[in-house]
């Protein structure tokens, strides 16, 4: 088998290991639902404040259905992440 092929076989099982352990970590429906409305009640929150309504894009959405989707095919850390980034938005424009 020459390098080149060895290479290839390697990125392929490398790329299925790590598809394989993103899914397995995915967020379960329960984590999602709570996810997913506390995240409308932020973007409702931060929209409810004329200084904190400048984000855009589908972190700042008021579709339940648009976080819980995303959170379904997320794993948990990166779920608490974006829960986290919008959190501390909030807290700056609104002096805290």
């Amino acid at each position: 088998m020459s390098i080149g092929w060895k290479s290839l076989v390697g990125c392929g099982v490398a790329a299925g290991c790590v598809l394989a352990l993103s899914t397995a970590q995915a967020a379960p429906e329960p984590f999602c639902r709570d996810y997913a409305r506390a995240a409308v009640r932020q973007v409702e929150l931060a929209r409810s404040s004329p200084a904190c309504d400048r984000g855009t894009g589908a972190r700042w959405t008021t579709d339940y259905r648009v976080h819980f989707e995303w959170c379904l095919g997320a794993p948990i850390p990166a779920v608490e992440a974006e829960r986290g980034a919008r959190t501390r938005w909030i807290q700056r424009c609104r002096g805290r």
